[in-house]
């Protein structure tokens, strides 16, 4: 059977925690040389960075001078991306501790660490080159004047990322979520600022933010198992019905939110009377509880001899 929706948020949850507890070792141990080297070079500024240091010598040589002149620059970004670095780290590590408590806060924590991490690199890129005495103004008005013309062929690019803002700030579905596109029914297992990933059957589907229209969420409400079961047009109606009514409050299924309901006659078909029966769930337990209130509806019919009609051909043959 399927894991309720609730166990899989749980778990989800709890795989959040667990990532934004565990940094790993590797990453600590760097993060670690990164703040020990950091705080050496603030305590020896004055040899590093001053005047008259040995960076600033002359060896009698171009090439040593050019070399020697690149440490203190080569420190200074050290300092600035370990800077950078833990403190990204640590606001990381807050959002995704702090914002676990739903489904919407686990969306936006984990779109927003995103773009944290895409707008810190960015700044980083732009804030070395400026060390290496590179014109950071003239990069900048040059990348706007870049990024107008790139954009107007990547209008779908910005569209992308657009609708994605739009859907996560709207609340039109979260991580776990199970919707429908494009008649492609499946769970929500990341939502990206560009694409969203749905996953069923073992399957998993890309959507481009921006064609993710005429979305059916079908998590937002309990969902509805429906069960249709025939009988014969012979059987007394009001008897079945007795039964029904007798019977159905004992049948208990796995999954249901409420219990049984008997909505009365849908149809009356070739061979028999359709009757209509309907359950409450969730929607990731639909179809198992259909199948068990299928097979809890049969046996039922069959205690109490009502006869559940089939599909019979006649063949005359002449004499």
């Amino acid at each position: 059977m399927k894991k309720k929706r609730k166990d899989v948020f749980q778990e989800e949850r709890e795989k959040v925690k667990a990532k934004a507890k565990k940094l790993g070792p590797v990453k600590l141990v760097i993060l670690a040389i990164l703040a020990a080297g950091t705080v050496c070079s603030f305590v020896l500024y004055d040899y590093i960075f001053g005047a008259d240091t040995v960076f600033t010598a002359d060896y009698g040589s171009d090439f040593l001078n050019g070399l020697m002149g690149a440490i203190p620059k080569i420190i200074r970004c050290v300092q600035i991306i370990s800077i950078t670095a833990i403190i990204t780290t640590l606001l990381l590590f807050a959002i995704s501790h702090i914002f676990t408590k739903s489904q919407r806060s686990i969306t936006v924590s984990r779109l927003c660490c995103n773009l944290i991490k895409w707008v810190v690199a960015i700044i980083l890129v732009i804030v070395v080159l400026a060390v290496w005495g590179v014109d950071t103004t003239a990069l900048i008005t040059g990348a706007g004047v870049i990024t107008l013309v790139v954009g107007l062929g990547m209008q779908s690019l910005i569209a992308d990322v657009v609708a994605g803002l739009f859907i996560v700030f709207e609340n039109e579905f979260n991580l776990g979520d199970i919707i429908t596109v494009d008649d492609f029914r499946g769970e929500v297992v990341e939502m990206g600022i560009r694409t969203t990933k749905l996953k069923a059957e073992g399957n998993i589907k890309i959507f481009n933010n921006s064609d993710l229209r005429k979305i059916l969420n079908q998590t937002a409400e309990p969902s509805v198992a429906k069960a249709y079961v025939d009988i014969e047009y012979s059987a007394d109606l009001g008897k079945v019905e007795e039964i029904i009514k007798r019977c159905l409050p004992e049948i208990k299924i796995d999954g249901a939110t409420e219990g049984v309901e008997y909505n009365g006659v849908n149809a009356l078909g070739a061979s028999g009377v359709q009757l209509y029966f309907s359950v409450k769930c969730k929607e990731g337990d639909k179809f198992t509880v259909q199948r068990a209130l299928n097979g809890e509806l049969k046996n039922m019919f069959d205690k109490n001899g009502i006869n559940i009609p089939f599909n019979q051909i006649v063949v005359h043959t002449e004499k």
